[in-house]
């Protein structure tokens, strides 16, 4: 499920082969994003445009968009590149995401090998019973020149995810663990180095 709803403030857009069910949305203002609504049940108008804009720059998967009609800001890319590892979950990513031709600033993206929706998350780590720790040890990497700017994310043929551009990799908690330019980041699921490929993909088999 894909579309935009319209109001005269803010048109707010919502992509379902992205959503992830973070429910950040419906947590957020259940009078916006009405939760197990048999119909429409996206309503920019039942809060102020800050409120909405706010609960949308929320949603970590990116299956949330608006843009505002007010006059105000739009969305900008952060001024850090992060990418926060979710416990037995995804990759979630903030940053100028380049990714197959497209840019947008949020998405959650799969390293259990099992999504059907690959690059990004569809929760098959749940259901495959992924597990990988969102805290793993804190590395001694010194600090970047520029922490913002464009990521190119690349998903390799059968292989891992080829980041290039400024970038920090965060814990669940927040403790960044590594800082680099470049890194490859494993999305088959059996990395003894996660978050990081030890091109275990190879020795499976994996297809993607």
């Amino acid at each position: 499920m894909a579309g935009i709803v319209e109001s005269d403030k803010i048109d707010v857009g919502f992509s379902g082969k992205r959503c992830i069910h973070s429910r950040n949305c419906v947590l957020g203002d259940p009078h916006v994003f009405v939760p197990n609504a048999p119909g429409q049940w996206i309503h920019p108008d039942a809060a102020s445009v800050e409120k909405v804009v706010a609960i949308a720059e929320s949603c970590p998967s990116g299956a949330i968009t608006y843009i505002r009609k007010d006059g105000g800001p739009q969305e900008q890319p952060p001024a850090v590149n992060t990418v926060r590892l979710r416990e037995n979950g995804p990759l979630a990513v903030h940053a100028e995401i380049v990714l197959d031709g497209e840019t947008f600033y949020r998405a959650t993206l799969c390293r259990c090998g099992a999504s059907e929706n690959k690059p990004f998350c569809d929760g098959s780590h749940t259901r495959s019973g992924f597990a990988a720790t969102g805290e793993p040890p804190l590395k001694d990497t010194p600090a970047l020149e520029a922490r913002n700017g464009p990521l190119k994310v690349t998903p390799t043929t059968n292989g891992p995810l080829k980041l290039e551009g400024n970038v920090e990799i965060v814990t669940g908690t927040g403790h960044t663990i590594h800082r680099t330019q470049r890194t490859f980041l494993c999305r088959c699921g059996h990395s003894a180095n996660k978050p990081f490929c030890d091109n275990t993909h190879k020795k499976i088999g994996f297809v993607a």
